[in-house]
């Protein structure tokens, strides 16, 4: 489960709990959970014994099952680190990439998408995840600029007029399955939780493992899902 928890997600817990116990994951991946004092009051009210969290880092992880080791992963090209996280021998990749809609931030975006594919080059030849808020389009998804706050429709018009999402691009053309887009052919909105008109939210697997996942969906039905968090979860189910 990926799940973007917004602003440390203080004062937010148990309606944020509700949620991971909803979904009955095994791991969730958390975005924005920089208040380590949080990630451990979701841990106690998830019961999910094992977690992972760093001060002011975006990326941490509550677990179910054991894990072997974690790392945080730091490259001069991110604004923020990943998580590298050994899951009894399958290796997951937590990631936040870069936010605002604008041709200059996407291009940061890119940047941090090759460090990332850095990071997971020595594992090209097995299975593993790569999880979380790209704060990005996929090739031929639109963007909806009249629903973009006002400061943020100027600052895309400052920071480059009409965008171009290329990031995901380079994750497909990397040889990677978007898992979501390989079960579904709706948009697959994931923000903001109040009015979903936009995917910021992806797994990714190498495509030669792609039948590994049986499937992947965004976490809809929720009572008033934005009064946890500004993000849908993602769900992702991996087979042995």
């Amino acid at each position: 489960m990926s799940y973007n928890i917004r602003f440390g997600g203080v004062g937010r817990e148990e309606r944020i709990a509700e949620v991971i116990k909803h979904a009955k994951a095994d791991l969730v991946v958390l975005q924005e959970a920089t208040d380590t004092r949080v990630v451990g009051r979701l841990a106690d009210l998830t019961l999910m014994p094992q977690w992972a969290a760093r001060p002011k880092q975006s990326v941490a992880f509550l677990s179910r099952t054991p894990v072997d080791e974690f790392e945080w992963r730091y490259h001069s090209h991110m604004e923020r680190a990943v998580l590298e996280i050994d899951l009894q021998g399958t290796r997951v990749f937590g990631v936040h990439l870069r936010a605002t809609h604008s041709n200059y931030t996407e291009r940061g975006r890119m940047r941090e998408v090759r460090a990332i594919l850095e990071f997971a080059e020595k594992y090209k030849g097995e299975f593993h995840l790569l999880i979380g808020d790209f704060n990005t389009l996929a090739p031929g998804e639109l963007l909806n600029m009249s629903k973009l706050p006002t400061r943020y429709k100027v600052l895309a018009f400052l920071l480059g007029g009409r965008i171009n999402f290329r990031a995901i691009r380079m994750m497909l053309d990397a040889g990677y399955s978007d898992c979501y887009r390989r079960f579904h052919s709706d948009p697959g909105f994931t923000f903001p939780a109040r009015d979903p008109h936009v995917r910021l939210d992806y797994a990714f697997v190498p495509e030669r493992f792609a039948d590994r996942v049986s499937d992947c969906s965004v976490m809809t039905g929720l009572d008033n899902p934005a009064k946890a968090t500004d993000h849908l979860p993602l769900i992702v189910e991996v087979s042995a």
